[in-house]
């Protein structure tokens, strides 16, 4: 697709991934509306890259709603959705808190379950689209401490193969990305230790071109989903 004009919603916009993906594509002359909860960040970050934004828990079903529909009529349209929205939680499975436990999936899984539903019905109307659900290396292989956000990954791995089956005959690009290590403040919010930067790793720029590269792939093919992982990491 032309990302130039591309109308383009990104959740969990204001940071990390989200926030690298909007500079790109605004970059390339795409109008992009980002979400997320903290409404004085989201209205500052959007504020300094030329973003529209609009607050959103994506856990909330009506606010999902209200995002999407709003999305719309800000922009006059919707190509694109990145399911990016989520946060990590890591423990043994022996400590495993409930709620924890619970709320990630309501974020990681639910939430994105939500903008998908609710875009993909504006996307089947039009008869095309664009859904990127932004997953992890975790949602491919099992870890020490990971019981959770592996979890949450994987379900969205599969809600993804689901979605793809399903909106083909639209004409509906369904895509997945599964970064391993990204230095974003991914680790930091998940509760554990800040990791000095590492210059052999990952930013979160790496992952924004990968999925820039994935929609700007002619409409006539898709790539269902791309792995990125760090050359030679120290």
């Amino acid at each position: 697709m032309k990302i130039k004009n591309a109308k383009i919603l990104i959740t969990g916009g204001s940071s990390g991934i989200g926030l690298a993906t909007a500079k790109m594509l605004i970059k390339k002359g795409a109008q992009v509306v980002i979400s997320g909860r903290n409404k004085k960040t989201l209205k500052k970050t959007a504020e300094e890259i030329g973003a529209i934004a609009i607050a959103c828990d994506v856990t909330n079903e009506n606010d999902v709603i209200k995002l999407v529909k709003n999305t719309i009529a800000q922009l006059n349209g919707l190509d694109v959705l990145i399911n990016n929205a989520g946060f990590g939680y890591f423990d043994v499975l022996q400590n495993i808190d409930t709620e924890k436990f619970k709320a990630i999936i309501e974020t990681n899984v639910t939430g994105a379950m939500l903008c998908g539903r609710e875009c993909a019905k504006y996307f089947i109307h039009q008869q095309h689209g664009n859904i990127i659900n932004v997953a992890s290396t975790s949602g491919l292989k099992g870890h020490q401490n990971g019981t959770a956000y592996s979890t949450s990954k994987w379900a969205l791995r599969g809600m993804t193969e689901c979605w793809r089956e399903e909106l083909r005959p639209y004409n509906i690009r369904v895509m997945m990305v599964h970064p391993s290590e990204v230095q974003t403040n991914f680790v930091i919010n998940s509760g554990r230790p800040k990791r000095d930067f590492n210059n052999t790793k990952l930013e979160a720029q790496d992952v924004a071109h990968l999925i820039v590269s994935m929609l700007e792939l002619r409409d006539v093919g898709f790539i269902p989903e791309a792995t990125i992982w760090s050359t030679n990491p120290k």
